[in-house]
């Protein structure tokens, strides 16, 4: 016989809900880290030289102001970034980009691709509306327990997309969207990936483990 728990105020502990499962443990999130790709190495390994040529030309589009670098630069807490992409999506083409900008300027960050199709045991848990939309971006401690899962558009491309009514689920990311609207999208991002880094830094935990 199985015994039941109980809490404080004497009522029993509820059952198990069916169906709930088990996410993967910190463990396997990082053994998938550490077989994803660098960016360039993704693009490399699954996107053919057009794909390629076009997260260049949105690469190239990306700018990032003094102050955001600023702020990237005093990232301290080491963050490990997952992001599940497809080399063929317009929507990776229009984001992804902008993470390796963020990479490039705080070293704090450690910023790996996973393609969709390559994990699918990984990538069921990285579901966005019940499905398998890309980009998502998973963010961990630098001990892999998960912190935020984000994807896969910002409030700013949704408002975009709304305005336009678009049909699409995807874009083909053929069309490059205006400089106004990439702007507002970098800070989408930039707003999550420095709400993660404060969540870090001031973690009980992690502060009490490696100081501040």
């Amino acid at each position: 016989m199985v015994e039941t728990l109980s809490i404080s105020n004497g009522a029993k502990s509820p059952e198990p809900i069916a169906g709930a499962g088990i996410p993967p443990s910190e463990k396997a999130w990082q053994s998938t880290f550490d077989v994803a790709h660098r960016y360039v190495d993704f693009l490399e390994h699954h996107g053919t030289p057009e794909q390629r040529a076009r997260w260049d030309d949105f690469h190239g589009r990306v700018v990032l102001s003094e102050s955001q670098k600023v702020l990237l630069g005093s990232f301290t807490r080491t963050m490990p970034v997952l992001v599940l992409a497809g080399a063929w999506c317009g929507d990776c083409v229009n984001q992804c980009p902008i993470f390796e900008h963020f990479a490039s300027v705080s070293p704090a960050i450690d910023l790996k691709f996973l393609d969709r199709d390559a994990r699918p045991d990984i990538a069921a848990h990285l579901k966005v509306c019940g499905g398998q939309r890309v980009p998502v971006a998973a963010f961990f401690s630098e001990d892999f327990f998960p912190m935020l899962t984000y994807g896969d558009r910002t409030i700013s491309a949704y408002r975009t997309a709304a305005l336009a009514q678009l049909g699409q689920s995807c874009a083909t990311g053929i069309v490059p969207p205006k400089a106004d609207a990439i702007e507002a999208v970098v800070a989408d991002w930039l707003d999550q990936f420095e709400r993660v880094q404060l969540m870090l830094r001031l973690s009980g935990r992690l502060r009490e483990l490696h100081g501040d």
